[in-house]
């Protein structure tokens, strides 16, 4: 079987943790485990180049996950991070997102669940990859849109975006001027169009448009019933 992808699993539950070894394996991941925060950091420092996605307790020993991915994000910002808790105060997921989680997953979970979430945060990952640097810079009417980085920059400020915003953005100036169909964003930066994930994204677009609001030549528009489109007058101008 060909290897998937390599994974950084980070759980203290032994138990659980070699359950989904053994699943992830079966899966066609190969997979790598460690039972606290301090073991789970040297290892992915020994082998950043290497993981392809993290897998993260929230409740670790020595160092929680929420630490440790906050130091995983300073040696490598854009490897995915997902977070397993038992907890489901909404604090702590928000807290989770803006370190940076490209997804959170409350126990108990079925397997089968978290591997499509795997598989689709590494699809769009791999999305990711394989645009050029050229496309990963977007001007934006007054704004300058750094999706490597995550960073949108008007000319007096400089706004720093989550991962989710950064692709949400990313998608819609792939788009520009354009329809983009809602079931379409959902697939392709959640993986999945059910009510839930529409909510998620219906708030993460309702920020980009406050971060957007400065310049009124731009604004993200709702289209009924069919989805949204990025709308840059200027550029409208530019080609009547």
């Amino acid at each position: 079987m060909k290897t998937k992808a390599s994974i950084l699993l980070v759980e203290d539950d032994k138990n659980l943790g070699y359950v989904l070894k053994d699943f992830l394996n079966m899966s066609g991941y190969k997979v790598d485990l460690y039972e606290n925060g301090i073991d789970g950091l040297h290892a992915f420092k020994e082998n950043q180049l290497r993981y392809d996605l993290c897998l993260l307790d929230v409740m670790l020993p020595y160092k929680d996950g929420f630490s440790l991915a906050e130091e995983i994000r300073k040696g490598d910002k854009l490897i995915p991070i997902i977070f397993l808790t038992a907890k489901i105060m909404q604090e702590d997921k928000i807290k989770g997102f803006k370190i940076g989680a490209d997804d959170y997953i409350t126990k108990p979970f079925s397997t089968e669940e978290l591997n499509l979430r795997i598989e689709a945060i590494l699809r769009r990952a791999q999305m990711g990859s394989l645009v050029s640097d050229k496309e990963n810079s977007y001007k934006i009417g007054n704004f300058t849109f750094d999706y490597t980085n995550q960073v949108l920059i008007s000319p007096d400020s400089e706004q720093r975006l989550t991962r989710k915003e950064a692709d949400v953005l990313r998608l819609f100036c792939m788009n520009r001027n354009k329809i983009l169909r809602r079931e379409v964003a959902l697939k392709a930066i959640w993986g999945d169009d059910d009510y839930f994930m529409g909510r998620s994204m219906d708030v993460y677009i309702a920020k980009l448009r406050k971060f957007l609001a400065s310049d009124n030549n731009v604004s993200i528009v709702n289209i009924h019933r069919t989805g949204f489109k990025l709308e840059i007058k200027e550029e409208n101008k530019e080609s009547e």
